[in-house]
């Protein structure tokens, strides 16, 4: 298999979205924006839903390559979420079209990868690489826990997206727990040592 050309000048933000919550995938994404400005692109955190809607929507269409990598709530507990993290990470870069030079990435922390990377605190509020992928990580996790919810309508996920609302715990001690919930967090494991595993 022919190794994809690396694009010397390409730098690609990388973010992920659902650190923490108590079920579902941690997701990130890499993007490479073709230089062209996107009018409102921010902190998806910070942003409604039907501006992140939108933007993600640009984004996907406008930028030079976008992909999304995931780690499961199996591998979150194997690993634990920060390297579970740094995991997905790797995955979205890795699954580009055409590989960066240079790897931006949220925080504190990069990925091991075959590129230049280097962490950006509070990069999602200041290099629009970034920010596109934040809210590309954001809507992509979002749509996986609408088509879980489908599966285990009980916790809610459409509504808290597997987040430790009183609701999604309240629905936990009620009906145990599923196959994407993250036993090793706390909330989930305590559900499991009163025997609603």
């Amino acid at each position: 298999m022919k190794k994809r050309p690396r694009a010397e000048t390409l730098v690609a933000g990388v973010d992920e979205a659902g650190r923490g919550p108590l079920a579902g995938p941690v997701v990130a994404a890499a993007v490479i924006l073709d230089g062209t400005a996107i009018d409102g692109l921010g902190d998806s955190k910070r942003l409604a839903v039907s501006a992140r809607e939108r933007l993600d929507r640009l984004i996907r269409c406008g930028a030079l390559s976008w992909s999304v990598g995931m780690a499961s709530a199996a591998e979150i507990d194997v690993l634990n979420i920060h390297h579970a993290t740094l995991l997905a990470m790797r995955r979205a870069v890795l699954s580009l079209r055409v590989l960066p030079s240079l790897v931006l990435v949220d925080g504190k922390f990069t990925p091991v990868l075959p590129m230049a990377a280097r962490a950006e605190v509070g990069g999602d509020a200041r290099i629009a690489s970034i920010a596109a992928a934040s809210i590309v990580a954001k809507q992509a996790r979002d749509r996986l826990m609408v088509h879980l919810h489908r599966r285990f309508p009980q916790y809610g996920f459409d509504a808290h997206k597997g987040y430790p609302t009183a609701a999604h715990r309240e629905a936990i001690r009620l009906h145990g727990i599923a196959d994407c919930h993250r036993r090793s967090f706390a909330p989930v494991r305590e559900s499991m040592v009163r025997g609603k595993a």
